[in-house]
């Protein structure tokens, strides 16, 4: 079963210099069951193309179907519910809220879906623990360093068990033993039959872990490959 199909995706940003095409009409699936891995230069859309597959940037041209649903055709009133019950987004900028501890970020999307407090944040913890950040769950993200915060920001993604998670850069800020580390447990938690996963990296380190890697370059998807190509792809 497909995740995620996109179908003729474009988009473009208006300039001084008149409008710049970000996407020029993408055709993409993430298949259900599969972490799918988007790469290619700065920007070639990789982001772009996932804020669209989430709902979070709106005016694209194309279709876009979340299993099955139709996401470029829900309005805003539709799409936070929506988001909230099907989508984990892990930002490359983390997005945490400074007055909020590492807990109470990760719960975040439990409480809006109308969790208690205490069961959300039990649920956060435990997950946090499984991250490695279990003594620092009491912690405001100011006295986190950023590979702590960006684990932070994967707990938040994954702590509602979405049928579709969307990493950008998951890896970023963290060495080679956490970053390996994080991606199994990315792979553990989002990859099932009923799932599927999209990661945006610039890691061939990580391309082990993926089912399939999707190149794309200047708005468009160039080709398709396996993961077990691509890793070795990524090795050399």
């Amino acid at each position: 079963m497909p995740g995620v199909v996109c179908e003729q995706v474009a988009i473009e940003f208006p300039t001084a210099a008149g409008p710049l095409k970000v996407l020029k009409g993408v055709d993409f699936q993430a298949p259900a069951g599969q972490m799918t891995m988007l790469v290619g230069p700065s920007g070639c859309g990789k982001t772009t193309l996932i804020s669209i597959i989430a709902g979070l940037l709106r005016g694209a041209t194309g279709s876009v179907s979340v299993f099955g649903r139709e996401v470029t055709s829900l309005s805003g009133s539709e799409l936070v519910p929506f988001r909230l019950t099907n989508i984990g987004f892990i930002f490359q900028q983390y997005n945490l809220l400074a007055g909020l501890n590492a807990a109470e970020n990760a719960a975040v999307p439990l409480v809006a879906s109308g969790t208690p407090w205490p069961t959300a944040l039990q649920k956060a913890g435990a997950l946090l623990d499984k991250l490695g950040l279990g003594n620092h769950i009491s912690k405001l993200p100011r006295q986190l360093s950023g590979g702590q915060q960006q684990r932070v920001a994967i707990a938040r993604a994954l702590v509602h068990e979405p049928r579709l998670l969307l990493c950008d850069e998951p890896t970023a800020a963290l060495d080679g033993k956490s970053g390996q580390a994080v991606m199994s447990l990315l792979r553990e938690l989002a990859v099932h039959p009923e799932r599927a996963a999209i990661v945006v990296t610039h890691d061939p380190r990580v391309y082990a872990f993926a089912d399939r890697v999707a190149h794309m370059e200047d708005g468009l998807l160039l080709k398709v490959e396996e993961g077990k190509t691509a890793a070795l792809a990524g090795a050399h």
